[in-house]
Formats: structure tokens, sequence, C-alpha cells
């Protein structure tokens, strides 16, 4: 497999870094973008560092037979998930646990297999919901083809939580010959997405605020395994693969830009998006490009392979509004560029802020 194009370790450290003394955590740590990368880097990353989470994936790549050199490898990934509401249009907190752990294992281009799963449960929470979310995650877990093994649950005093709060562990194991990290990004890759953005995200914002428009919006919650085999077996050397949950698009692209030592540039017409979607971020003054997405990845490959990958993405069902979106170019500066529709060039720099809490 070809080097990666960036430095091994960790990322380069920020000009700013954190207030280890006087500094609070606020929602911005947790919002996918630099505040959360930031924590990331300068507090978790040196106190655990180790090779395995040095590759800057959403799961670790961790040889079977550890120190022994025995063969095959394991992917581990885990999530936790704090949504509010815990239902809303197009799945809720069980399913969505699901999908999202299972997508974090499938893109190091593994097969997803077994979940374990945490509970923390507020006093007072209705078992009638907890029923309906224990069922909606089976179901989601038997559809996805995995087995949820082991688990604990905690109950916290009233007051003290927010309803359940849900962490997921997955585990699966990656085909020989499939090298996908965040860090093998190189000029000249092409840039796919596998269909609209900001679905997700407008959905469970109007569930929380009571909107509503001229055509429902539902979140894209699902399980993507299939459809990152298929792309396997087609282009056995993809690069990188992403989902773009917290801070969308935008984080994922500049994540992958800091890991691999790229630059970005997408095209914004190129880019899916549902014209309800479009019209909401308007109407209550989102980007889109930072809107959560749950069924969603991003992918990177050789530019000779972008219109084979595309080809096999739109066959699935997952992947039918698949798109080229962008490619990659030999830039110091790291930086993630838009061709806006008018014409002009626009930074897409890392989120701020918080635009969305609690999205996932």
């Amino acid at each position: 497999m070809p080097a990666s194009n960036a430095p091994s370790g960790r990322r380069q450290p920020y000009a700013r870094g954190l207030d280890l003394k006087n500094g609070r955590i606020d929602l911005s740590h947790g919002a996918g973008g630099r505040a959360m990368a930031q924590l990331i880097d300068d507090l978790f990353a040196v106190a655990f560092d180790n090779p395995y989470l040095a590759q800057q994936h959403d799961a670790a790549c961790i040889p079977m037979d550890v120190g022994q050199g025995g063969g095959g490898r394991v992917v581990v990934s885990t999530d936790g998930f704090v949504i509010s509401p815990l239902f809303f249009p197009g799945g809720d907190i069980g399913s969505l646990s699901v999908h999202g752990t299972v997508n974090d294992v499938a893109m190091a281009g593994a097969r997803p297999l077994y979940l374990t799963v945490g509970m923390i449960i507020e006093e007072g929470f209705p078992l009638a919901d907890l029923k309906a979310i224990v069922q909606s995650m089976a179901a989601a877990a038997s559809s996805a083809g995995v087995s949820i093994v082991a688990g604990d649950t905690k109950v916290v005093e009233r007051g003290k939580g927010d309803g359940i709060f849900i962490t997921t562990t997955g585990i699966g194991t990656v085909p020989d010959g499939v090298d996908i990290s965040a860090n093998r990004a190189c000029p000249g890759d092409a840039i796919l997405i596998s269909g609209s953005i900001g679905d997700h995200g407008v959905a469970v914002l109007s569930k929380r605020e009571g909107l509503a428009f001229e055509t429902d919006i539902l979140s894209d919650s699902a399980a993507l395994h299939g459809l990152v085999a298929d792309m396997v077996a087609a282009v056995p050397d993809i690069h990188v693969l992403r989902d773009p949950t917290r801070g969308g698009l935008a984080a994922v692209l500049n994540e992958i830009a800091m890991a691999s030592g790229v630059g970005i540039t997408i095209r914004e017409k190129a880019i899916p998006m549902a014209t309800a979607v479009r019209g909401a971020c308007e109407l209550l003054g989102l980007d889109p490009l930072y809107v959560a997405n749950e069924g969603k990845l991003v992918a990177f490959c050789k530019g000779e392979d972008a219109d084979r990958l595309l080809t096999v993405m739109r066959a699935h069902p997952l992947g039918r509004d698949a798109a080229i979106i962008g490619e990659c170019s030999d830039d110091p500066h790291r930086f993630v560029q838009m061709e806006t529709a008018f014409g002009g060039n626009r930074i897409i720099d890392w989120l701020a802020g918080e635009q969305l809490p609690r999205i996932c």
C-alpha cells in the first residue's frame, strides 16, 4: 500500500493551546469543529498516545495477535449518543446508536460483526419509551447483520441525566489488502460523497423546535457497511472513508486535510442537497456544510478510479445520488476551499462554535 502523505504521529499543534489550568468544557468541545479537534489532540491524544490512536480514524485497526506476529486485523470503535429529542423523523436514539457505530467500523473498510451497549438511564424514564428504543436497536442490529453481545445499565437520580444516554462499541474485521485511513489522502485524489447532505440535522432540529415544512424532512440514518463492501470490492485501494456526522462535511474535510497534509477543493454545484433541506437551512440561517449526517459517507480515491467507484456507489440504494465533489492538491497550508456557485472561492474552515447541539 502507498505510504501516508502526512507525517506520522499527531497532527500539527494548534497555534493556541488549551488552557488546562483555568479553562472549562463548553458545548463547542463536542461539536465536531476546531475546539473538539484541539481537545482531542492536546489532551486525549497526549495522555493515551499509542500507534493505534495515532491512526486518527473513528475506528482503530489492530492486529488480532498483537505482539505475536499473527495475521488478520480487527477494527474497534466506540461512540456515545446524547441526541435530543430521543425520537425524531426517520429514527430514534436506538437505531441511531446502532447505525452510527456500524458506520464507524465500516469506514475502515471492515465488516461489522458485534456491538456492546452501555445505557445511562434517568430515574423516572418511561418504560414504554425504553422498550421502544430497545426494540429499535434490536431491529437495526438485525437488519445490519450484527449481534449485540454485551452491555451495561446504570440509573442516575432524577434530574441528573436527560432521559437516556447510550454508548456503543463496535467490532469488525477488515480484509487483507485493505488500508483505509484518514491520513492516506494524496494530491490528485478525487473526493466523492454518497448522497445529499444535511438531512439528519435538519430533521432533528425540526422535531426539537416544532417546525413544519412543506415537504417532510427525514433523517438519513442508515447502516452503510453494505455500500462500503461494494465499494471496496470494486476499488480495493480506496484511500479514505469517513461519515460526516458532527460538524458535517466541512469538519470531515478539514480533519482529512490536516491528517493527510493535503489541500482540498470542492465544488458547491456538485454537492447533492435536497431542495427542502436547502430551503430550511436558508430559513434557519444554517450552513448545510456543517450540518450533521448519519447515512452518508465521503470517499477519497485515485483520480483514475473515481468514475468506477461512482458507478458502483450509484448502483446501491444508499448511494444512488452519489457525486464527485472535488479533489486533493499539494498544499502545505492544508486549506479546504470551495468553488462557489457564483464563481468565487471560499475557505471552508473548522466549525468555530456549536451550530446544532445534541444532534447525535
